[in-house]
């Protein structure tokens, strides 16, 4: 059937390949699946139709969309273009909508039912057309299917033929097929080149759809069909498959057909109600829209049920502007946001779920103990920078479980490996990251120190719970360590900024880590994405949130004065307010968002407002015991979702540009919905409720603000060359193999040598005993027993 034997009279149809494929709008108005993993297939809606349609993964986008064209007696439109759209969940918490476009013009209304069949692959669309002026004779109704299979719109063929008798709609690419099937025959059909054949092209032309274009080989490829609107009396059922082969998509497509959309319907809504039965009921007032279901029915409609991995988004940003070469869009994993996805589940009370993306971490760590910077469903990496916050998250999401109960004591062995080698990774690699939680530039952040510090602390927990005393020692010296240091490596003070503030100073975003340098200095960070390309910024300026995690995540107290300076910093740079609400910009001069005017971003524009932050400062409110501060932001939070309740990535920040559909307050062209940002909201729904912050880890509160931890060993590395300590120390060499330690505190008059012992973690440390030293100098070098040979040259450390 790949290559089907066409009737006589059949030709190519002109424009091959096609115009360059394009995405479409990340501007979702719906997303949505069946529970369970029978139906390994995931629809979006947008502008009043399906958008892209994942199959047989959450990673594998396979339709870029799916929307109708009407016709008449000299008339044309497009529902997408010239139709009013509403969306309208079938039920609070059942992610399965009635999708309702009225011509503009008044003359007719598509309203369509759209939900996948819970027992198979396929996409189900009820569609029922009204003629508002004129009546059902006057008017042709016709599908229009744009293949993207697998990931990419090039080297797709698409077909018209019959399985089985029944006429069909097919296409292929990649390995993959899909089949379009009708409850009323098809009037017409035809396939083509998108932009010179496709069946827009001849319809909008007034030639009808080509008949004599059945097949588009290898292209840019668009599918066709003109339903009997009579035989239907204006309804019809269509059922899209997929499969490895287009004989099994077809199957699938009958199948579903056969047995009507109303069974599917009904055990479409059991699996969800039964799914939504199970969680807490954080539900706020009853108003229009059940905001915190939304946010539940999101996050499980983003999850793979075969292996528990959440993706980011169902979206690609900007995606009406990207090509086949932006593979992943949002549809990758991405730790961070799985772990913080995960705890959103686990607020809600879905433990189960939430216990499998911890297993699903486990499955996917990397030999040397860290997780890529994001990845495909089976863990093959998309990106492979190093952000160390992302190897710290899945310790701390083991230990939220084994706090809530849904890891039992009896269980901990199973993750004692994982837990080790990402301790293992840190304390290597750390504690500056070679990108930070934006993915853009390398250093001292304070949201990654947060989570690093936290991740060592929970890690050296389950050391101790298994027995291994020392090891948990080690690792919470180290964490007190870099604790030690947060202010040294990232709070600036008696800046152009602060004295404008009048504040003493303020944590910045990201500092330089040079080998040579321990402490904050005017060096300069560049900005990512700006139109000027090589921008750059004093790190000593450079503001955002992300400090705000020293408090989310238990270093700092909320009324610690560099935490209330850097609020006054964050505000006075960051802050945006808005009719409804409050908003904030990542940092200063960012450049991810639309660019001047509001064309898409393309690798350069000026960043917009994240909801996800306003999210993020009303925990913080919350841990301030600000708690009606924290209820007004998450009216704010709510407030920057669609109609539906989606949230996005970014809101639009300027003047309203209508004809690229950016509104002042409203979800710009980024990604929408953003996972992260319904987890973010499900959280604060369960810390308001709860009182306190749901996910701050006990032992950072504990050890960090509740009390204060004795001084932790003076540490020395070749990567951290310090060369002043304090008097009263004791001096920590840490060394990445083992050595002997050749040291003397009288100018080599007399001399020590100490041996390095193995941590259990990838370093050897020596601990040299200078605690009663007074100021002078320590003098020593190395002698690496591997391989019999001495380091080149001396060190000296001053104590003061």
């Amino acid at each position: 059937m790949t290559f089907p034997s066409l009737p006589p009279g059949s030709i190519d149809p002109p424009g091959a390949p096609g115009i360059e494929p394009r995405w479409t709008s990340s501007d979702k108005s719906a997303v949505g699946t069946a529970v369970g993993p029978a139906s390994p297939v995931w629809f979006t809606a947008s502008h009043g139709i399906l958008n892209e349609i994942y199959a047989p993964r959450l990673d594998m986008a396979c339709v870029r969309d799916f929307g109708f064209i009407v016709t008449g007696d000299g008339y044309f439109s497009e529902e997408k273009r010239d139709a009013d759209h509403q969306v309208q969940a079938i039920e609070d918490g059942v992610p399965a909508f009635r999708l309702i476009n009225t011509a503009r013009n008044g003359r007719y209304r598509i309203t369509k039912t759209i939900l996948t069949d819970p027992e198979r692959e396929v996409v189900l669309q009820e569609v029922r057309f009204e003629a508002l002026i004129g009546g059902l004779s006057d008017y042709q109704l016709h599908a229009l299917v744009a293949p993207h299979l697998v990931n990419g719109g090039a080297d797709n063929t698409a077909w018209c033929s019959d399985f089985k008798g029944r006429p069909m709609l097919f296409a292929e690419g990649s390995g993959r097929a899909l089949a379009v099937a009708a409850s009323v025959p098809w009037l017409a059909r035809s396939a083509g080149y998108v932009g010179f054949s496709d069946g827009w092209q001849t319809l909008s032309r007034g030639e009808g759809l080509k008949e004599e274009y059945r097949c588009a080989v290898s292209g840019n490829v668009a599918l066709s069909g003109t339903l009997d609107l009579q035989a239907g009396q204006g309804r019809a059922l269509i059922a899209i498959g997929f499969g490895a082969q287009p004989e099994e998509a077809a199957f699938r497509a009958v199948l579903s057909l056969e047995q009507g959309i109303e069974p599917a319907l009904r055990d479409y809504q059991s699996g969800w109600r039964e799914w939504q039965a199970g969680l807490l009921a954080l539900d706020e007032p009853p108003n229009q829209l059940n905001r915190y279901r939304v946010s539940t029915s999101v996050l499980a409609s983003h999850r793979d049920d075969a292996s528990g991995a959440i993706i980011a988004s169902l979206s690609i940003p900007w995606g009406f502007n990207k090509s086949d070469d932006d593979l992943g869009g949002y549809h990758l994993v991405w730790t961070r946001d799985l772990v913080e996805t995960a705890g959103g589940l686990l607020a809600a009370g879905a433990k189960a779920d939430a216990r499998s993306v911890l297993d699903y971490l486990s499955a996917i760590q990397e030999a040397d103990g860290h997780w890529v910077q994001n990845a495909w469903l089976d863990g093959r990496p998309y990106w492979n920078g190093i952000q160390m916050d992302e190897t710290a998250f899945p310790v701390l999401l083991y230990d939220l479980l084994l706090r809530a109960g849904v890891i039992g004591l009896s269980e901990t062995g199973r993750y004692v490996a994982m837990i080790e080698a990402a301790a293992a990774y840190i304390v290597t690699n750390g504690p500056a990251t070679q990108q930070d939680r934006w993915e853009e530039d390398a250093g001292y952040s304070p949201f990654t120190l947060a989570v690093e510090i936290a991740g060592l602390l929970a890690a050296a927990d389950a050391m101790e719970a298994v027995g291994r005393l020392p090891q948990a020692q080690y690792l919470r010296e180290v964490a007190d360590g870099w604790n030690e240091r947060i202010e040294e490596w990232t709070y600036a003070s008696d800046t152009e900024l602060s004295r404008r503030l009048g504040i003493d100073g303020y944590y910045v975003r990201i500092a330089t880590a040079a080998e040579d340098v321990s402490a904050l200095g005017r060096d300069f960070i560049p900005i990512r994405n700006r139109d000027d390309g090589e921008a750059v910024l004093e790190a000593d300026l450079l503001i955002s949130p992300d400090a705000l995690a020293l408090v989310r995540f238990g270093l700092r107290a909320a009324d610690d004065p560099r935490i209330l300076g850097t609020i006054a910093a964050i505000d006075a740079e960051l802050r945006r307010d808005l009719p409804t609400g409050s908003y904030w910009y990542r940092y200063n001069d960012d450049g991810y968002g639309e660019r001047v005017g509001g064309a898409p971003f393309a690798g350069r524009g000026v960043g917009r407002l994240w909801p996800l932050l306003t999210g993020e400062r009303a925990h913080y409110e919350l841990a301030a015991g600000r708690r009606d501060e924290a209820q007004r932001l998450l009216a704010a939070l709510e407030a920057s979702a669609s109609d539906g309740g989606l949230l996005p990535e970014q809101i639009w920040d300027s003047d309203d540009v209508p004809e690229r559909e950016l509104f002042l307050g409203r979800p710009s062209g980024s990604a929408m919905p953003l996972v992260w940002a319904h987890a973010e909201h499900i959280k604060l729904l369960r810390s308001i409720r709860d009182g306190v912050v749901f996910d701050m880890p006990p032992q950072t509160f504990a050890r960090y603000v509740a009390a204060k931890p004795g001084r932790p060993p003076f540490a020395w590395r070749l990567n951290a060359k310090r060369t002043r300590m304090a008097a009263g120390r004791k001096l920590r060499i840490e060394l990445p193999e083992q050595a002997l330690v050749h040291w003397s505190t009288d100018g080599w008059a007399t001399v020590v040598d100490s041996h390095t012992h193995d941590t259990g973690f990838g370093t050897y440390v020596c601990d040299l005993p200078t605690e009663r030293l007074g100021p002078g100098t320590i003098l020593f070098t190395i002698f690496w027993t591997n391989t019999q040979r001495w380091e080149d040259g001396d060190f000296k450390i001053d104590v003061v």
